[in-house]
């Protein structure tokens, strides 16, 4: 007995004896409609006879097709029964010509009665057109048995299995960024919304080159934060694409701010279009502290090889001897000389006679006592070792371009000041991002920590290709950013970039502590590490078995990623990922995306043709430029000259006491 308490042998006797009987009637159709072919050649009984008129008297034989579909509706019921060896390899287009096949020769050989005229010929014909078409339409039963009837996911790339539900509701508040977007759930495309409703916890936008992080992302972002009144930071990696739309939203947002801000750029290959600032500015400078994380800065900005090698005694020590000098020039005069390229110009002095000045000034003498020791002991290599690394890569930032920019006030850096809010846009060249890099490192360094203050205005820092920079405590600012409303945005290629400038541990924590992120299409690590930041959802999955007599179907939901790295590598341009935070206030349970951003391409780039061109801040030419270059020059000349000069009378008045 069965599992299921059926006979399966005296099933299968039933079935023989129908097919038997099919077969039979089959015979019988034949004998009777081919009989004076039989009879001819002597193939003939009384017995035979008897039997095919008592079969005559039931009617079966009033019609020529009648017995022909009777025999063929047993062989169908034999059929029903059979159990062939499943098999996938079996085409259902073969098994279905097979049997059309044979119902048409089955039923086609009617038409000989009328073509055939010789009677043997007649039967001879008849007979074997006939018993093809039942063999093939045997044959292609057989196959259709063993035909596999389920019908397993048609999802080749498990695309409709790692689809999963999303925020489909606009969630606003005075200070989020909203992007409109649509993505797929199954097999239907539905509308969603992107709500960062809380940016102040940090927010990250990666992608590699033509995912569509600026277009899609830091545009919009950048035009629905100043129509909300943010004052903003902008690091135009490739100036102006981001600093140009900047100027002309501001311009027609100026209503949203309670007071009107004011625009400022800092680009240093348009001397004529910048504005000057100087970073080292005497009254944001309020102890030695501040020219230590300044002069740090600049140093790490210029050689990224020693951010991994920071507490080095080759690495700390020309640190303290530019805070020294910084040190210096900021007490020298109230600070009148105290901007960066004069920190350059007295890192050039003789040893004898720098040292001697800067001795004069009691909070840096423990910061330059190694360097007097190290001289006057006459170890010149280990002296070489410690200032001349700091003075050759301060050198590099020796021309008289750098020099305008860095020595002027035209504003300072306290860009969210509630009386006076400032959009400063700072611009970089990718040819030179080497150079401007360091020197806009050190703008960034001071700024924030000017904004990052309590009881100021909300502010943005935006920061396109933000590894082309360096600066020291972005793990420090972002932790601390959101009481003071200030909203962190590091646009970044590839996690791989950041390591490689910052240091893993740095990069690391950068990327661990932000809240929300926006990721177009990155590879490898990248990929891998985000895919594990979503996790997983439930997912069917569905296994076929297959044996000799049966096939066997199973069906199972399971935890898997929810956006595999996989997928995450291949998304295309507009295509993104990620994760948003929420607020105690406003709760967001779908925070997780992978959706398609809705941008109107042709109404953007329609208002982008309409834009200004940024006017130019003054009138300059060479003269001026070189000018200004060579006063920096004599400045220090002078300064040196006289505390030398002040020095020997000091001196002399002692040996005459």
């Amino acid at each position: 007995m069965s599992a299921t308490g059926e006979n399966e042998m005296g099933l299968r006797k039933i079935l023989d004896l129908t097919r038997f009987a099919s077969l039979f009637m089959l015979l019988l159709h034949c004998y009777f409609y081919c009989y004076a072919a039989f009879a001819s050649v002597g193939l003939r009984t009384d017995l035979t006879d008897r039997m095919v008129s008592n079969t005559v008297r039931t009617g079966l034989f009033m019609n020529f097709h009648y017995s022909k579909l009777l025999a063929l509706g047993l062989l169908l019921i034999s059929l029903l029964g059979t159990r062939g060896k499943k098999s996938d390899e079996i085409p259902p287009r073969r098994i279905m010509m097979i049997l059309a096949i044979g119902i048409t020769l089955f039923f086609a050989g009617a038409l000989l009665f009328d073509w055939v005229s010789d009677i043997k010929t007649l039967a001879v014909s008849y007979i074997l057109v006939t018993s093809a078409g039942y063999l093939c339409i045997l044959s292609g039963g057989n196959q259709l048995s063993r035909l596999i009837h389920v019908k397993l996911f048609q999802d080749v790339f498990n695309e409709l299995n790692e689809t999963f539900p999303q925020e489909e509701r606009l969630i606003q508040n005075d200070h989020s960024v909203n992007y409109p977007a649509r993505y797929q759930l199954k097999n239907k495309m539905r509308d969603s919304y992107i709500n960062i409703i809380n940016p102040f916890r940090g927010s990250i936008v990666c992608g590699t080159p033509g995912a569509g992080k600026s277009w899609f992302v830091i545009l919009p972002l950048i035009k629905q934060m100043i129509e909300k009144g943010y004052a903003m930071l902008i690091y135009d990696f490739k100036y102006d694409d981001l600093s140009k739309p900047a100027y002309n939203w501001m311009l027609a947002n100026l209503h949203k701010y309670g007071q009107p801000p004011s625009f400022y750029s800092l680009n240093f290959d348009n001397l004529a279009g910048t504005h000057r600032c100087n970073p080292l500015d005497p009254q944001n400078m309020l102890d030695i502290t501040d020219a230590t994380e300044s002069a740090r800065t600049i140093l790490l900005g210029l050689n990224r090889e020693w951010i991994k090698r920071q507490g080095d005694f080759f690495v700390e020590s020309p640190i303290n001897f530019v805070t020294a000098v910084i040190w210096y020039l900021r007490k020298y005069g109230n600070g009148c000389f105290c901007t960066l390229p004069h920190v350059i110009e007295m890192m050039q002095v003789g040893y004898e006679e720098l040292f001697a000045v800067l001795n004069t000034e009691p909070e840096i003498q423990v910061l330059i006592n190694p360097f007097i020791t190290a001289y006057e002991n006459d170890a010149m290599e280990q002296l070489e070792g410690q200032v001349a690394s700091a003075k050759i890569c301060m050198a590099r930032l020796a021309s008289p371009q750098l020099y305008w920019v860095l020595s002027g006030n035209d504003f300072t850096l306290d860009i969210n000041d509630p009386e006076h809010p400032k959009i400063v846009c700072v611009g970089n060249n990718p040819e030179k991002q080497a150079i401007y890099g360091a020197v806009l490192s050190l703008y960034i360094s001071r700024l924030v920590k000017l904004v990052n203050r309590k009881g100021k205005q909300k502010c943005a820092l935006v920061f396109d290709e933000f590894p082309t920079i360096y600066f020291n405590n972005m793990d420090s600012l972002i932790a601390t950013a959101r009481s003071n409303k200030v909203a962190p945005v590091l646009g970044m290629q590839d996690f791989s970039q950041l390591r490689k400038d910052y240091g893993k541990e740095q990069a690391d924590v950068i990327v661990n502590i932000c809240g929300n992120i926006i990721s177009g299409q990155v590879m490898g690590d990248s990929a891998k590490l985000l895919s594990e930041r979503f996790g997983k959802i439930m997912q069917d999955r569905q296994s076929l078995s297959i044996n000799r007599t049966d096939t066997s179907v199973s069906k199972s939901r399971q935890l898997d990623f929810a956006i595999p790295a996989s997928k995450i590598s291949a998304l295309s341009s507009g295509e993104f990922v990620g994760m948003v935070s929420d607020d105690p206030n406003e709760k967001i349970k779908l925070k997780m995306f992978h959706a398609e951003l809705v941008n109107d391409s042709r109404a953007i780039n329609e208002e982008i043709k309409g834009f200004k061109d940024i006017p130019p801040v003054r009138e300059l030419d060479a003269v001026q430029v070189m000018d200004n270059y060579y006063q920096i020059k004599q400045d220090i000349q002078i300064l040196v000259e006289q505390e030398v000069y002040r020095l020997k009378i000091q001196e002399e008045d002692i040996d005459e006491l």
